[in-house]
């Protein structure tokens, strides 16, 4: 239960920190209408507008970029589980009914997640609603059934259990079935309207198009000859031209992408409506409209273009006076929200920024139109057909397989059994896994899948990558929070004070057990909450007092110098909740049980407008508060958070979680109104987030998989309105999180090996990051984690797969699972400490009230030549130009160079010296004499592999200076160029 409870307490956030949660960036709603030439209307349609929010600063000059989160929503990496999981693996699937008497199929492998050695089971739940994903720990003692992972996914009742299907003729129909999400390549039309044009027609008889149109064509893609092409056609006739002679094409992310370009598509002098144009722009889902002349002239509306099927228009203006382009986005009123949003002014200056501006908000556009009812319903007719037709063929086979088999469970397949049942599995394994790989295989060479979208953008740095803040942390992490630049740690050695590369200060002794804090650096006041069960306490101490301390090095506090700083009437109490804005009055709910104390601070003591004091402080910090009322709930609460009304008078709010439900209490009378009810038989309460939308409440309740938004209203006659709204939404994480950390646009959950990264907006995954053995510490301001390794641990990626099993929970004798090697003995684990930047996250800088406790101190070391080293920052995914800094850094180390000049001869002499004197031949790198960076790959390999005509001997650089127009050192740069990602 105290994990519980701490689980829910570090989760603690406010959306308004961490940027300002509007759906107005994502466009408003309009009646547009269309008319002719004469005025007369035509026709009339209802479309979000995009044209950058009016509510940003638009001080900032055209293309100049402020926003974080530009990326691939749903990434078929990311969720085509069942071909990268799945096929080509030993793997379970399940056939049943429910209580309704659909069937449904359910697929679970055990794999190593992305070759971490992080063993999970992977399951997908096929259903004619479409499939659910959902991820399970792996643990070798514990035994995991159907039943249990169905009852995971809220499938506790069925018509008929499940049973095993074991042909390996399934992987081909479930690999159809998952095909049904959409396609992994995308077909976009691309219209030319010349300046005055107000109709389709006019528009699609542009025989050709301007300069400025074949410019942008060019940055779209490659003019491609059709005639022959093997490649994504897109609709297109590849063999008789019939239409047209060439076409537009480019590779974005893994994705094939075919324009149907309007002047490229034949042309009829006698057919007006340009019906064979038509036929391709008009049945593609996102359009590109191309308009010449400047902003004032007459405007592009959907309306003008006659079809059913286009649900987004992009429309694009080209500036000659400034080289920029102009976006504007349209999309059918019923198309979800999908990102990213436009800036504000939405101009590029930058034309490859543009163009994958462009092409990410194009395909997010199309993936969120599959949504909308006119598609998700053919796609759920579609797959419950294909369910059904692949059930009744399936349930024949299962009547002639021995019925012990079809009743095994995970459990029942053991290493033991009987030699010859033991070959008859691996000769069916075997089958299964050949068939599969062939599958997978022809499915690649066919193009339907996508690459891994790390590959291909490594130029980009993302804005949840992580920077080292201390490494090698040996202590148990209970709590913690970020002060200023710093963080205040409780572990279990006591409370200690940390900075990125200085030494840790201890502030408390391990004798106070402090389980969860807060500290507010405007009201210089630190809560905490210590020790356990009866003994525990709500603390108060004053910062100012407290640094104090350690600046002057006095005796460290122990858990008796502390008397005077507890709160009264907060004997026993397990969880408690402050109100985070910090512009109204302190508000502390303290839980005791199934009773919750209202404290609030008596004194302001700065004006936060003019800063200066208008009541001297009291000397206690415990004199600062007072009690209001105590309100009863009928269980202990679980998740408790404080929501602000917008008065601020009798209109606060308290959003608690037990039982089976979260309510809302009204902090002036203590009546409480049911909020959302669980309908599920167990639940674990993660989170309730208090978001703020345009400066009105919201809640995001987080639990089990679930993660449900809820707007919250203003109290009318006394009681909130809390019935639903079209503003609520609702989304699912692979894994159960035990924390989630709301980032605006992002929301984070972190899970016990993995964050996985979503969208507020509309819950679209962003990104699943794997970190081994993962331990959220603090999030109010910036994001700091804890993760662990062994030191010796290999580091090789590619780790034999673990799919091939069985059975996921007993894995046969003749091939078992690879799991991560225990530490050997006197090898020291190392704990390394993580932050992400709440500003990367929010695309701005963050403020802080105070400055790091501890002063900041510059170490530079300095080289055996002389040369003072940069200074050496961690990071779990180094940029492009910190592999330059380090490379030209090792460079000059390895080379010993000084200020004065050396000739060739002499560097490679050098060269030769220092690589026999630090290389280390064990684990093939060279290590910097003045800092414990590693190029973890050997240069030879490299330079034997991309330039096989290149000796890496330093004799035979210094022989060939004649011919070579550059030694080895500078041809060390050019390979760390070229092989980033291996580097990194």
């Amino acid at each position: 239960l105290t994990k519980r409870f701490y689980s829910s307490s570090v989760s603690e956030d406010l959306g308004c920190r961490r940027g300002e949660f509007s759906r107005k960036h994502y466009g408003s709603v309009e009646l547009l209408i269309s008319s002719d030439a004469d005025g007369a209307i035509q026709r009339a349609g209802r479309f979000r507008v995009e044209n950058g929010s009016s509510g940003e600063n638009t001080d900032c000059a055209p293309g100049t970029w402020h926003r974080t989160d530009v990326h691939l929503e749903n990434p078929e990496y990311h969720t085509r589980w069942y071909f990268k999981y799945f096929l080509g693996k030993v793997h379970q699937n399940y056939i049943g009914t429910d209580a309704e008497k659909n069937p449904f199929f359910l697929s679970v492998v055990l794999s190593d997640q992305n070759n971490q050695r992080i063993p999970q089971y992977h399951s997908i739940l096929w259903r004619k609603t479409g499939t659910q994903k959902i991820c399970l720990p792996y643990s070798p003692t514990k035994t995991l059934s159907v039943k249990s992972i169905l009852s995971a996914m809220s499938l506790d009742k069925f018509e008929k259990s499940p049973r095993e299907i074991f042909h390996p003729e399934i992987q081909k129909d479930l690999l159809v079935l998952e095909e049904q999400e959409g396609s992994v390549n995308f077909k976009f039309g691309v219209l030319y309207a010349k300046d005055g044009q107000l109709t389709d027609d006019e528009m699609f008889s542009n025989e050709t198009g301007s300069e400025s149109f074949q410019r942008f064509l060019h940055l779209l893609g490659d003019t491609i000859t059709l005639k022959g092409w093997s490649g994504y056609r897109g609709g297109l006739d590849t063999k008789n031209d019939t239409t047209g002679t060439c076409s537009i094409y480019t590779v974005f992310q893994g994705h094939e992408i075919m324009f149907h370009v309007s002047t490229m598509l034949p042309y009829s002098r006698e057919n007006k409506q340009q019906v064979e144009r038509k036929r391709h722009i008009g049945n593609d889902i996102v359009t590109i409209i191309f308009q010449e002349g400047e902003e004032p002239s007459p405007a592009f509306k959907p309306s003008m273009i006659r079809s059913h099927f286009t649900h987004i228009f992009a429309l694009v203006r080209y500036n000659k006076q400034n080289d920029s382009y102009r976006l504007k986005i349209f999309s059918e009123e019923s198309v979800p929200l999908f990102g990213p949003p436009l800036p504000s002014p939405p101009v590029f200056t930058n034309h490859q920024e543009f163009r994958d501006f462009v092409l990410v908000k194009l395909i997010n556009g199309e993936k969120a139109t599959l949504e909308t009812p006119t598609f998700s319903q053919k796609r759920q007719r579609t797959l419950d057909m294909l369910i059904r037709s692949l059930y009744q063929d399936m349930t024949p086979d299962l009547h002639k397989v021995n019925n012990m088999l079809n009743r095994r469970s995970f459990s029942d397949v053991l290493p033991e059994s009987p030699k010859s049942t033991r070959k008859k599995e691996e000769a069916r394994q075997a089958e299964f896994v050949r068939l599969g790989q062939a599958l997978k295989l022809k499915t690649a060479v066919k193009g339907d899948t996508t690459t891994n979208v790390a590959t291909t953008s490594f130029c980009k740095k993302e804005p949840w990558e992580s920077q080292s803040f201390c490494s090698n942390f040996p202590h148990e992490v209970v709590c913690a929070d970020s002060w200023g630049q710093s963080l205040l740690v409780s572990t279990d050695a006591g409370i200690l004070l940390i900075d990125d590369g200085q030494r840790s200060v201890q502030v408390f002794d391990k004798t106070l057990q402090i389980k969860q804090m807060n500290v507010l650096e405007a009201l210089d006041l630190l809560i905490a909450r210590t020790d356990k069960g009866k003994d525990s306490r709500i603390l108060v101490f004053r910062l100012s007092a407290v640094q104090k301390d350690i600046e002057t090095k006095n005796m460290i506090r122990s858990k008796y110098d502390c008397r005077e700083n507890k709160l009264e009437r907060t004997k026993g109490c397990h969880l408690y909740a402050i109100n985070t804005h910090h512009g109204s009055e302190l508000r502390i709910v303290v839980a005791i049980r199934n009773k919750l104390l209202l404290v609030t601070k008596k004194y302001n003591s700065h004006n936060t407008s003019t800063g200066t004091s208008l009541l001297s402080s009291p000397e206690s910090p415990v004199e600062e508060f007072q009690y209001i009322r105590e309100i009863c709930l009928s269980d202990p609460p679980v998740v408790m958070t404080l929501v602000d009304g917008p008065t601020g008078d009798s209109d606060n709010m308290i959003c608690v979680a037990y039982r089976h439900q979260f309510d809302l209490v009204n902090e002036s009378t203590g009546e409480s109104y049911r909020l959302h009810h669980v309908e599920t038989n167990r639940v674990n309460f993660v989170a309730a987030i208090d978001v703020y939308e345009d400066g009105e409440a919201g809640l995001l309740l987080c639990y089990n998989y679930v993660c449900q938004y809820r707007k919250v209203y203003p109290f009318s006659g006394g009681s909130p309105l809390v019935q639903p709204s079209a503003y609520d939404f609702h989304f699912s994480w692979n894994q159960v999180p035990y924390a989630v950390v709301c980032a605006f646009p992002y929301v984070l959950a972190f899970t016990t090996d993995s964050i996985e990264i979503r969208l507020v907006v509309n819950g679209n995954l962003v990104h699943t990051a794997v970190v081994p053995e993962l331990q959220l510490v603090a999030s109010r301001s910036d994001i700091y984690f804890k993760a662990t390794a062994a030191v010796s641990g290999s580091s090789d990626s590619s780790s034999k797969e673990m799919g091939s099993k069985s059975s996921p929970q007993t894995p046969t004798a003749y091939e078992k699972p690879e799991f991560p090697l225990p530490a050997l003995e006197g090898e020291v684990p190392c704990k390394n400490l993580y932050k992400i930047p709440l500003s990367n996250l929010v695309g701005r800088s963050i403020e802080r009230p105070l400055k790091s406790p501890l002063a900041p101190k510059v170490i530079a070391t300095t080289t055996s030549s002389g040369i003072t080293s940069l200074p050496v920052v961690h990071s779990l995914s180094l940029s492009r130009m910190e592999i330059k800094e380090i490379a030209s850094r090792t460079r000059k180390e390895l080379l010993g160079l000084l200020d004065e000049p050396i000739t060739k001869t002499e560097s490679a002499q050098k060269l030769k010296k220092v690589s026999r004197r630090q290389s280390d031949p064990k684990q093939g790198a060279v290590r910097s004499s003045s800092s414990d960076r590693i190029i973890s790959s050997s240069f030879e390999g490299y330079s034997e592999r991309r330039h096989p005509s290149t000796s890496s001997d330093p004799d035979t650089l210094a022989n060939r200076e004649e011919s070579s127009p550059s030694s080895y050192p500078f041809q060390l740069i050019s390979l760390c160029d070229e092989d980033i990602i291996d580097l990194k």
